[in-house]
Parts: structure tokens; sequence; C-alpha cells
């Protein structure tokens, strides 16, 4: 029964939409306890459920950290080149050749002098380089670079909504609890309440 209940208060919230635009579902939001619970009987299966959806909030959020690093490195590469592309595609024919140097590998760099030139070669990933006429790789950079912003846009977005679920989640694993020990306490009261009836109702002997 509580399961059913978390899964239609989930669905209600935000207007009828059960997720965020990437698909993350919204955290069932308690005000009333005994709209999960009916006894304490449930309280367990319920903070064991909770607990559950925490712990996939947290995953979701290791990954959505982990990708918009990616994108952070990725970005100021992207710019560089895409800069570098712009300023070949001012490069008139006939122009002197530019000195330069460029990366080897980390620690080790080889001059070069540039000619102007219609055409760049791209690195793609994987070891793949392709060569590109120089006005189809400044479309394809300045696209990769906006899809990589926008990427990174919807990382923090995300990340954002992941800790509101994660601290929804926290909130209503209190509430339960708390209302645990209130129906416990209650429940201890009523027995010594009982208990102190029947002896002061007893007939003296």
């Amino acid at each position: 029964m509580a399961d059913k209940e978390l899964k239609t208060n989930a669905s209600s919230r935000k207007d009828g939409a059960a997720t965020n635009p990437r698909g993350i579902p919204y955290a069932p939001f308690v005000d009333k306890v005994e709209d999960y619970v009916t006894g304490r009987s449930e309280v367990e299966a319920t903070l064991k459920k909770f607990q559950e959806m925490i712990q996939k909030y947290q995953f979701m959020e290791a990954n959505k950290q982990r990708a918009a690093m990616g994108h952070r490195e990725k970005i100021p590469d992207i710019q560089k080149t895409l800069d570098m592309v712009k300023f070949l595609k001012t490069r008139k024919p006939g122009a002197d050749p530019i000195e330069t140097t460029f990366e080897l590998n980390d620690t080790l760099y080889a001059k070069a002098n540039i000619q102007p030139t219609e055409e760049v070669y791209l690195w793609l990933g994987a070891n793949v380089m392709l060569s590109y006429p120089i006005d189809e790789a400044d479309e394809l950079l300045t696209t990769r670079l906006a899809t990589a912003k926008l990427n990174l846009t919807n990382c923090e977005e995300d990340l954002d909504f992941l800790r509101e679920q994660i601290t929804t989640m926290e909130v209503a694993t209190a509430r339960v609890y708390n209302w645990d020990v209130t129906m416990k306490r209650k429940e201890k009261q009523d027995q010594e309440a009982l208990e102190s009836g029947g002896k002061d109702g007893s007939p003296n002997g």
C-alpha cells in the first residue's frame, strides 16, 4: 500500500510532471505520515524504501558530477580549437607563413610554419583524425561547443535537482521515524494508563 501511495504522490507533483526534463523522478513529499503508513507495522518497510531512493539519487548525483567534470574539461579544448580554425580562416592565399609550436605530447613541442590553408585536421577521439574543409570544421566545432555547454548546463541543473530530492527524502525519513517514535510513546502511555486503571478499579480484599 505504501509503495502505491508513494508513486501516486510523486506523479501528482509539479502539475502532474513525475520527472524533470531528463527523466529523473521527483521524490515524494511527506506532508502527512498517515498518507504513507497505516500503522507502525509499515514503518520499517517505508523507511527502507526511502533509504533505497536516497541511494539511487546519490548514485545519479555521482554520475552527473563525473559528466559535468568531463564537459568542463572538454569545453576549453573545443573553444581553443575553434578559435584557431577561425584564425586560419582569416589567412588569405599568398600570405606569409606563421611560425608556431604544436604539442607532440604533454611535455614535447615542435616548431612549424603554417601556410594559408583551406582544410584542417581534427581529432575526433579514439585515435581518429579527419580532414575537414575549414568552413565545415568551423561549423562542426561551433556545434560541438554549443552542445557541450548545453550538456554542462543540463548536468548542473540535474545536480541541483538531485540535491533537492535527496533533502526531500531525508526530511521524509525523519518525519516517518519521528512519527514512529511518537506512536510508540503513545502506545506505551495508553498501556500504562490501562494498567493503572485496572489497578485503581480492583476490589479491596
